[in-house]
């Protein structure tokens, strides 16, 4: 099955990535040190920005702006991805099923990812705001700000947003991506 993706060049995209069968690698706060240590190691060779992010257990939320003339996102979300599969340590890796090893894939990753192209401010608020609740929505706090691995951490910091946002009776989207 091949696969349509948006290659806008400078685009701004929502990408919704999974851990294979919903694992629950960055539940581990260690693990999550080496998926960002991953994610800097690939912006510093193909630079673009992280707009939002939030970092749950079993998957990945994240917003990203490609700088002009570039839609490389795939390349960028191979490399993250292997680089992280290579620091876990082989014991610690599921068994990989034949399918998998013909394709040389792990078992750390489902093989594709979702991608939605932002299409306005509306649409880009939309997701970031998604995003952030995203914690919340799963059960794992009460407000947004209490989850560890998330970019509203930098919202708040930056005076984007205030510290108790998401606490009280907002209108969030049921679910602007996939999961």
């Amino acid at each position: 099955m091949r696969y349509r993706r948006d290659h806008t060049e400078g685009g701004t995209y929502f990408f919704t990535v999974v851990a294979f069968r919903r694992r629950p690698w960055f539940g581990d706060p260690a693990r999550v040190a080496q998926l960002r240590a991953a994610f800097r190691a690939e912006m510093a060779r193909r630079p673009f920005s992280i707009d939002a992010i939030v970092i749950m257990p079993d998957h990945i939320h994240a917003v990203w702006t490609l700088p002009p003339g570039d839609a490389a996102y795939s390349i960028r979300w191979r490399n993250i991805k292997s680089r992280l599969t290579r620091q876990i340590e082989a014991e610690s890796r599921p068994a990989v099923s034949a399918r998998r090893r013909h394709k040389q894939e792990q078992a750390i990753w489902q093989s594709r990812f979702w991608e939605h192209r932002i299409r306005d401010e509306e649409d880009y608020s939309r997701h970031v705001d998604y995003i952030h609740y995203n914690p919340v929505k799963h059960g794992y706090v009460e407000r947004p700000a209490d989850w560890p691995h998330s970019s509203i951490h930098r919202y708040i910091r930056d005076g984007i947003l205030p510290a108790h946002w998401g606490s009280g009776a907002m209108d969030f989207p049921e679910h602007v991506g996939h999961e």
